[in-house]
């Protein structure tokens, strides 16, 4: 059986926001059934953001010196960007760009437009800021 700490930190890093993200993809479908799409992306990313402290807690930074008080707060203020970034890109993209194309699956497709910038600004948020080890 293998083991992620194994693994270069930002490969873990990969690993825990992929989860947290293929979490988030998915309940945005739950949660488009039962409102608005920028709402659905926005509950869906704060679905994925809860996962994602633990992962990131647990599997990447495990040495983080930081407390947890600290790491929440970071992690909190990161995430509000990160989301913040998600929505905005993926309502763009979907709105503005897609849907004016007429392309078919514009929601699906840029709502995973949205995490993929939004993963850039987490990771660099939770490296230098929420998780920092130094």
């Amino acid at each position: 059986m293998w083991r992620l700490d194994h693994f270069d930190r930002r490969v873990r890093f990969l690993f825990a926001g992929g989860s947290a993200a293929g979490l988030s993809w998915v309940a945005r479908f739950v949660f488009s059934a039962a409102m608005p799409y920028s709402a659905a992306v926005a509950a869906a990313t704060a679905t994925g953001m809860i996962f994602g402290f633990f992962a990131y807690r647990s599997l990447v930074f495990p040495d983080s010196r930081r407390t947890l008080f600290a790491q929440l707060c970071g992690f909190l203020v990161v995430n509000l960007i990160g989301g913040a970034v998600t929505v905005a890109v993926a309502t763009f993209t979907c709105d503005l760009v897609l849907l004016p194309l007429g392309f078919p699956a514009a929601a699906p497709a840029s709502h995973a437009i949205g995490i993929a910038v939004g993963a850039v600004a987490n990771y660099l948020g939770h490296k230098t800021i929420t998780f920092n080890t130094a």
